[in-house]
C-alpha cells in the first residue's frame, strides 16, 4: 500500500492539480451526485403491487372515459323525463297563466290629428293682386294765345337781333361788367372820333368773348371798330339766356360809343 504522499507526488496526479484540473474534477464530482440523485427518484415511484387474496375476484373497468354511460342508466333518466310532463299538466288546469300579449309597434293606432284653431281675422285679406294696366296718356290741353317765350326761372329770354356769321342766332349783349375808360381809351385814342362800332363775338366761360368779328362802324373809316376788336380781350358778358339756362358759346352783338357807352 503507498502512502499518502507518495500518491500526491504521483506523476498521474500532476495535471490535477493544475486550475483546469480541478474543474474537470469538480464537473464529474457534480455529474455523479446529479446520477445518484436520479437514481433516488426513480426508486421511489415504484410500487409494490400488493399480492391478490386466494380465492378474491378482480375486476378491472377497461371502458375509455368518452364512452357512454350504461344503457341501464338511461331508462331511469327516460322514466324521470317522462314524470315532469304528467305532473306539468295538473299545474296548468289548476291554476293557468296568463301571458301578455306582446305590444306590436306597428298595430298603435297612430293619435287622431289636432284640430287647429280659427283665429277670426279683423280685418279683410288682401286679394290676389290685379296687373297692371297702363296708364293711359293725358290728352294734350289745348293752349291758346302766344308761345310762352318766358321761363321757370323768372329770366326772360335773350333777344335775337340778327344772325351770326356762322348762321346761328345773335344776341343781343347783356354786360357783366362795363368796360372801365382806362381800358379803352388807350386803343380809341388811335381812331377818329366821335362815332360808333359794332362788333359780334362768341361767348366763352367766366363771362369772356372770342372771335370777334366787325359789323358796322360810324362814320366809315373812322378805325373805330379795329381799336374796339383790339380791347374786346378785356369785355365781360353775360351769355344769352334760353328757358332759364345759359348758352355758352352762343354769339351777342356788342356796341361801344366813342363819347358814350350802352
Amino acid at each position: 500500500m503507498l502512502q499518502p504522499e507518495t500518491l500526491r507526488d504521483h506523476p498521474l496526479l500532476e495535471p490535477l492539480r493544475s486550475e483546469r484540473g480541478r474543474r474537470v474534477v469538480g464537473l464529474v464530482v457534480a455529474l455523479l451526485i446529479e446520477a445518484i440523485l436520479l437514481i433516488v427518484l426513480l426508486t421511489l415511484n415504484i410500487h409494490n403491487e400488493p399480492t391478490a387474496a386466494p380465492g378474491s375476484l378482480t375486476v378491472v373497468d377497461l371502458k375509455a372515459q368518452n364512452e357512454p354511460p350504461d344503457d341501464r342508466e338511461e331508462p331511469e333518466q327516460e322514466l324521470s323525463d317522462t314524470a315532469q310532463p304528467t305532473e306539468q299538466p295538473a299545474q296548468t288546469q289548476d291554476t293557468p297563466v296568463e301571458r301578455p300579449e306582446p305590444v306590436q309597434p306597428d298595430a298603435v293606432a297612430p293619435p287622431p290629428p289636432i284640430a287647429q284653431a280659427v283665429i277670426p281675422t279683423p280685418f279683410k285679406l288682401p286679394s290676389a293682386k290685379e296687373p297692371e294696366r297702363p296708364a293711359q296718356s293725358e290728352a294734350p290741353k289745348q293752349v291758346y294765345g302766344p308761345v310762352d317765350t318766358g321761363s321757370q326761372s323768372g329770366i326772360p329770354d335773350s333777344k335775337v337781333v340778327g344772325t351770326a356769321p356762322n348762321g346761328e342766332p345773335l344776341y343781343a349783349a347783356r354786360w357783366y361788367r362795363e368796360p372801365y375808360d382806362g381800358e379803352l381809351s388807350g386803343y380809341l385814342s388811335t381812331a377818329n372820333g366821335p362815332g360808333w362800332g359794332l362788333i359780334a363775338c362768341k361767348t366763352a366761360p367766366q363771362f369772356r368773348v372770342v372771335d370777334c368779328v366787325p359789323i358796322e362802324e360810324s362814320p366809315r373809316g373812322s378805325m373805330i371798330n379795329r381799336a374796339i376788336l383790339a380791347a374786346a380781350w378785356q369785355f365781360r358778358v353775360r351769355p344769352p339766356m334760353l328757358g332759364g339756362k345759359p348758352q355758352i358759346g352762343s354769339w351777342v352783338r356788342i356796341r361801344i360809343d366813342y363819347r358814350s357807352r350802352l
